[in-house]
């Protein structure tokens, strides 16, 4: 199962490090296009907000798709460069959906830890490796060890992963349907709020850190690596706490524990030792609300639930686009210094959302076992 999910992995890990690597090269973007970094920024919302918006759609076109087909697919226009938004949203809800296929139900928290895994991960090497040859090269070679990063993952899928039965076909009305379910629509709000908050800052982390790193590259790396260290112990280890503890106990701590920590951020990123502390409590809470979030939402869904995780990945994405205006428009009112409060604010909205969401499957759950 592991060698399985590990190919699967490596797939998000190649996505992630595209999606993330931006945030470390941002000031280069910025100055090689002689823009601002809140324009460069944009650069995040178009990924984001194409990998939004086409992953239902492509999840539609390609139904009939053999599995294997479409994570190849994903991978091969993440290789090309053009539209890698559009590689990212083949890709991504496919390997949770295939993960989930892959283990028996009571092990499916492990399985999404581990696809999610490469996400994370790609914050711990990827993005900290891009920001050094970034700093010590240029953006455009980070743009093409993303590509390599990429090509590499396809020649692991194709060699590794095994043949998956394809789905029942579902049209795009379809996969939009689970969106009425109120549970699901508030668990899909918690993620939406929760992750414009936390990336409102990521985005922007070049410069919101700037008084810890110096605006040293090499300083922002390890900053990044921590990040990301941080984030793939999260991740790793609130799949085996959901299993054991539930969902709702590891979304509601890690959200709140997230909120505490983005509002001290105006004071905690002016030092390099308080920004580690700062930075390893957000990788760690941060990604650790990503497992139980999707867990819940097979809770809820049952059957559905690859279309719920399908949705929720585009939840994600278009948290980060929306991050990239959010940031933007924080850093023109408050100052990058002070984008934490603002990310306080949204992850304070998604604790409400969470537990607002929590309420309504109980009542559903007290309701069918009264009619029972």
């Amino acid at each position: 199962m592991y060698g399985r999910l590990s190919v699967l992995a490596l797939g998000t890990f190649a996505i992630g490090t595209d999606s993330f690597v931006v945030a470390g090269i941002l000031p280069q973007v910025a100055t090689s296009l002689d823009v601002s970094v809140e324009a460069a920024g944009q650069l995040v919302t178009v990924f984001a907000l194409s990998y939004a918006v086409l992953s239902p759609v492509m999840a539609a076109v390609t139904a009939h798709w053999p599995r294997r087909r479409v994570l190849l697919g994903g991978l091969a226009v993440l290789v090309v460069g053009a539209l890698a938004g559009l590689g990212a949203a083949m890709f991504t809800p496919t390997a949770s959906g295939v993960a989930a296929s892959l283990v028996p139900p009571a092990q499916r928290g492990r399985a999404l830890a581990l696809v999610m895994a490469g996400l994370s991960g790609a914050t711990a090497l990827g993005a900290p490796i891009g920001t050094v040859i970034g700093s010590s090269r240029d953006w455009r070679t980070t743009m093409w060890f993303v590509a390599a990063l990429a090509a590499v993952a396809f020649v692991g899928v194709a060699a590794l992963l095994p043949t998956v039965a394809t789905p029942p076909a579902v049209t795009l009305a379809q996969r939009l349907a689970p969106a009425r379910d109120a549970r699901i629509a508030l668990t899909l709000l918690t993620t939406v709020l929760v992750l414009t908050g936390l990336y409102t800052v990521y985005t922007y982390i070049s410069v919101s850190y700037d008084r810890a790193t110096g605006g040293d590259g090499t300083r922002l790396a390890g900053l990044l690596f921590a990040f990301g260290l941080a984030a793939t112990i999260g991740n790793l280890v609130s799949g085996a706490l959901t299993d054991r503890f539930g969902n709702r106990r590891i979304i509601n701590a890690a959200v709140a524990i997230a909120a505490v920590d983005f509002a001290l951020m105006p004071w905690s990123s002016a030092a390099l030792p308080t920004a580690v502390l700062a930075i390893v409590v957000w990788g760690l809470c941060g990604w650790g609300v990503l497992v139980p979030q999707q867990h819940r939402l097979i809770q809820i869904a049952g059957a559905g639930a690859p279309l719920a995780i399908a949705l929720n990945a585009a939840a994600i994405y278009l948290a980060v686009s929306v991050s990239g205006l959010t940031g933007a428009l924080g850093i023109t009112l408050v100052g990058a210094h002070h984008l934490g409060l603002v990310g306080s604010l949204f992850i304070g909205l998604g604790l409400v959302a969470a537990e607002q969401a929590w309420a309504r499957l109980r009542r559903t759950e007290a309701g069918d076992a009264e009619a029972a």
